[in-house]
């Protein structure tokens, strides 16, 4: 069986002692074999994954790992409701940060200007699955001391 491709996930049964509906980072190779990571911590909105994971003891459950977007910075390409309820309309064109919760799901942040430059509020909406489609990944250059969101031990 192929393994999925390292990266972040979102558990949608219990796998490798970990509960379904949790946000995993997913090393698809190493010693003693592929394994799940948890989320640590949270800095300016990004998950760091534990340096201990779990061993993924039957290869076949990571098929039922739901794939996520990378956490990052997006342009919204299509205006889109962050859910049913309608609570927050993000325009076309506006530029947000894309986060996960514990649970693996979607926080939008919208970066502001401020005196010091552009900012990055620590609260966040939570969207829906279905916005994700509407957002287009941005590249940023990644200064020499940058993080990984893979634990540093993986990659």
């Amino acid at each position: 069986m192929s393994l999925p491709d390292c990266g972040i996930y979102r558990t949608t049964v219990d796998i490798a002692g970990i509960s379904a509906g949790r946000l995993v980072y997913f090393h698809n190779h190493g010693d003693p074999g592929p394994g799940l990571y948890l989320p640590a911590s949270w800095h300016l909105n990004r998950a760091t994954f534990s340096e201990r994971g779990s061993t993924l003891t039957e290869p076949d459950l990571a098929g039922t790992l739901k794939a996520l977007p990378l956490e990052g910075l997006y342009r919204v390409r299509d205006a889109f409701t962050c859910c049913e309820k309608k609570c927050r309309t993000f325009a076309q064109d506006t530029l947000v940060q894309l986060g996960y919760n514990g649970e693996g799901r979607a926080i939008v942040f919208e970066p502001e200007w401020r005196s010091e430059g552009i900012g990055i509020p620590g609260t966040g909406q939570a969207v829906d699955d279905s916005c994700l489609a509407a957002l287009v990944l941005l590249k940023l250059q990644r200064a020499a001391a940058a993080e990984s969101a893979a634990p540093e031990h993986l990659h």
